[in-house]
Parts: C-alpha cells; sequence; structure tokens
C-alpha cells in the first residue's frame, strides 16, 4: 500500500490498493483535482474516487471511479432500473392472477377483519403454495434489488459527472458485467489498463463546479485528520471574531 493512503472502517487493502490506483491514474490523465470518498451533487452516493480535470478557458470536466475487489460486490450495485421495474410489474400481475384464484378455489382463507366482507383480508400463505410462494421469494428480491443496488444506473441517470469508470482485478473483468456506459480500467502488473472506454455525458456547468467543490471538501476532511484538527478546534476559532 502506497504511503499517505490509509484504509477506512472496514475496507480490505485490495479495496484500497484499487482505489490508490485509481488515484494515480486519474492524476496520469489530467484529473488535477482528486479526493477518496468524496459525496456526490445530486445523490447520496459517495464516489470511491471522484476527480476534475481544468481546461483552459472553460470549466473542466469530471470522473467518477468506483473500485470493486469482489464479483457479489460488483453485481449488488448493477442492477438496471427499466429492466428490473419491467420484470417487478410482471411479477405483480401474476401475484394478481393468483390471488384472485385463491380466492375463489379457497375461500377458507378469508379473514374476517372487516365490517364488509368484500373488504376482508385473505392469508394466501396457509396453504403453502408452492407457486405463490415462489412468487412472493422473487417479488420480495426484485424490491430489495431495485431500491437498494442500482447505484451504477442511478449515477448516470442523475448524470453526476461526465464519465463513469470501474476499477477491477484482472480475474473480475468480464465484458458483460460491466454497466453500460461505464468504462473499465483494469488492475495488471500493479498498473491500471483501459479495457473499455466510458460513454461520455453531458452535465452543466453548475454540476460540475459542485463536483468540484465537494472535492475540495473531503480533502479537508483529509488534511483536519491529518493535522488532527477538530470542530471543537474550528468552533473555537469562529468564537474568536465574535
Amino acid at each position: 500500500m502506497g504511503a499517505g493512503v490509509s484504509k477506512t472502517h472496514g475496507e480490505t487493502a485490495r479495496h484500497t490498493r484499487l482505489k490508490r490506483l485509481a488515484f494515480l491514474w486519474a492524476q496520469a490523465h489530467g484529473y488535477s483535482a482528486c479526493a477518496m470518498e468524496a459525496g456526490l451533487p445530486q445523490c447520496r452516493y459517495r464516489a470511491d474516487v471522484a476527480a476534475y480535470r481544468p481546461q483552459p478557458k472553460k470549466i473542466g470536466s469530471t470522473a467518477i471511479f468506483e473500485c470493486k475487489q469482489a464479483l457479489c460486490d460488483l453485481r449488488r450495485d448493477n442492477c438496471h432500473s427499466k429492466v428490473a421495474r419491467h420484470r417487478l410489474e410482471a411479477i405483480c400481475q401474476r401475484r394478481r392472477i393468483l390471488e384472485t384464484c385463491l380466492r375463489v378455489h379457497c375461500p377458507n382463507l378469508r379473514i374476517t377483519d372487516s365490517l364488509f366482507p368484500e373488504f376482508d383480508s385473505h392469508d394466501f400463505t396457509a396453504i403453502g403454495h408452492r407457486g405463490y410462494a415462489r412468487v412472493l421469494r422473487e417479488l420480495n428480491a426484485l424490491q430489495n434489488r431495485l431500491y437498494d443496488c442500482t447505484k451504477f444506473d442511478k449515477l448516470i441517470r442523475y448524470r453526476c459527472a461526465n464519465l463513469f469508470f470501474l476499477v477491477l482485478p484482472t480475474e473480475l473483468f468480464r465484458d458483460s458485467e460491466i454497466p453500460i456506459g461505464w468504462g473499465a480500467l483494469v488492475e495488471s502488473g500493479g498498473t491500471l489498463a483501459l479495457m473499455r472506454k466510458p460513454i461520455w455525458n453531458e452535465t452543466t456547468a453548475e454540476n460540475r463546479i459542485r463536483f468540484l467543490h465537494r472535492i475540495a471538501a473531503a480533502g479537508t476532511r483529509v488534511l483536519n485528520r491529518q493535522l488532527e484538527i477538530t470542530f471543537d478546534d474550528i468552533a473555537a476559532e469562529q468564537c474568536r471574531f465574535f
């Protein structure tokens, strides 16, 4: 591990190494302002590495690097919202059909918990219907995946940066596993090789400036930790001017 790069809580040495390589690659390709674990504008996510490349006489471009050390980690964030929603709608329709049939063929499943019979609920799980149980399992899995596992898709959709890169070890790279629009940087011999180019995403000048501000804020947090400056120190310094 390179000097000056410390592991965050719960982070493995391998993930930290990938972040360091991404940090080096970004600077070598003109991204002179970089930060690790930087909060992103317009969403709740943090980037493993956020980078800004200045351009003469105009606002520069931005890039996000996400490091993945295991296939399960990669797949967890790689759910495509549109495909998942279509599948979710189909599963919901299948559940409604099954419940309609079960109401007719198993009237004993009704629970008399309402003043009006048409509003009574039913315990469809009581008979252990395999098809219905399978639909519920898939429905639950799809809902969890749709709402918790769409990071890559959302970063593109929210246009958080101009370019997006996945940083992977060699054995993890499979072109079919790379999300649409993302580039792939693959570790090889202690350096990163660009195995797939990313697609350029247009963003507003305001968003790129906000992105640069987030990089500056993340860098300030790192220096505060290194210099052992706390919030109490900052508050005490502010009180001197009032």
